[in-house]
Formats: C-alpha cells, sequence, structure tokens
C-alpha cells in the first residue's frame, strides 16, 4: 500500500515544480515581451531571464505565439484555470446585481484589475499586429471577447430599462469597450500616471454617466 502513496507524492511535487518553472518563465517572458516588444524577444532571451534550459523552455511552449498566448492568458484572468473572463463568478455576478450601478461598479473593478495585471501585455499583442500574424489574432480575438463580455452586462441593463433612453445595449457596450479599453488605461495610469484607485472611480463615474437613466434609480 505504500508504493501508491509514494507515487502520488512524487507527482504531487513534480507537478509543484513543473508550477513553478511556468511561473518563472512566465514572469521572464511578460517583463521582456513590454520591455522589448514582442518582435525583440527570443526564446533565448527568456529561458536566460528565466532561469531555465532551451530545451526545458521549449517543451512547455513550443513556439513564442504559444508562450506569449499562455502568459497573456494567465495574466488576464489571474491564474492558470481553464476559465475565460466572460465565465468568472466576478463577472456574471454583475449581470444578477439588480442596481444598475452597482452592477457597473462590479465590472469596472474587475476590468482595471484586469488591465492592471495585463494591459502592458495586450498593448504588445496590439502594437505587434501589423507585423505578426499571431499577434493579430491574438489581439483580434481578445477585441472580440471584450466586446462580448460588455455587451452581456449592457444586455442585462437593457432588460431592466437602465439604460439611457435612445441607447441600444450594442451602443451602450461599444462606449463601455473604448472607455475601458487598454488604450485608454495606457494613456491614463502608464502615461499620466493615475493611480489605479483613481482610474477606477473616473471609469465608474463616466460610464453610468455615458449609459445610465438617472432620471429613477434602477
Amino acid at each position: 500500500m505504500a508504493e501508491p502513496v509514494k507515487r502520488q507524492y512524487r507527482s504531487a511535487k513534480r507537478a509543484a515544480a513543473a508550477a513553478a518553472t511556468r511561473a518563472r518563465i512566465r514572469e521572464a517572458a511578460a517583463r521582456l515581451f513590454v520591455e522589448q516588444g514582442y518582435v525583440a524577444t527570443t526564446m533565448r532571451d527568456v529561458a536566460a531571464s528565466a532561469g531555465v534550459g532551451e530545451r526545458t523552455l521549449y517543451d512547455a511552449f513550443p513556439t513564442k505565439a504559444a508562450l506569449f498566448g499562455h502568459t497573456l492568458g494567465v495574466a488576464t484572468v489571474g491564474d492558470e484555470a481553464p476559465v475565460r473572463v466572460a465565465d468568472r463568478p466576478e463577472v456574471r455576478s454583475a449581470h444578477d446585481e439588480p442596481d444598475a450601478e452597482e452592477a457597473i461598479a462590479r465590472t469596472v473593478s474587475y476590468a482595471t484589475d484586469l488591465l492592471d495585471r495585463a494591459g502592458d501585455l495586450i498593448m504588445v499583442s496590439v502594437e505587434a499586429a501589423g507585423a505578426d500574424p499571431d499577434m493579430r489574432a491574438a489581439a483580434d480575438a481578445g477585441a472580440r471577447a471584450t466586446h462580448e463580455v460588455y455587451l452581456a452586462l449592457t444586455e442585462a441593463l437593457r432588460e431592466r430599462g437602465a439604460l439611457q433612453p435612445g441607447l441600444d445595449a450594442t451602443a451602450a457596450a461599444d462606449v463601455m469597450y473604448a472607455l475601458a479599453s487598454p488604450h485608454m488605461h495606457q494613456l491614463l495610469c502608464r502615461h499620466r500616471g493615475w493611480p489605479l484607485e483613481r482610474y477606477r472611480a473616473w471609469l465608474r463615474n463616466a460610464l453610468a454617466r455615458e449609459l445610465l437613466d438617472r432620471t429613477g434609480r434602477r
């Protein structure tokens, strides 16, 4: 009976070691992609910075595009669980929130935390999209997924009659997509040095002002 326990222990130890190696690789890759750009960053650079052999890196991530996709994906959701942003409980709970301003506040809280973690990497994919087809695909997929998240919220707000008169769910999602974009986050937080809380409060107030019918609070 002892042997299966030993095997299980060794398996758990190997899994923990592999997770630690992936985390080290992600940290190095994220830093280099942001500092140097996607095109200029090589797999050799990442391996050296992470303190792993190139073979180890390629065993985990066969291409630079796969490495970037993993690094961006984990930064976006905050962990390695295979649950997309749209299905995260923090995002879905906003759709069921009866108070429209609170629904926007919850969404903004999640979105600004996401941009604080992943905004710089998202901008790497946007900036490299013109030169690399993998980055174009990543940027386009991310943009579509982001708009879908906002559209799900604005459709819920429309169903409750919370949107301004004449504003449909798609147009409202477009406003969210623009104001909560990684580009705006980059301008205000990275270029102008706004603290995260100031940016969060501004975005929450701007979206409530632009989207909600405040003649009767819902």
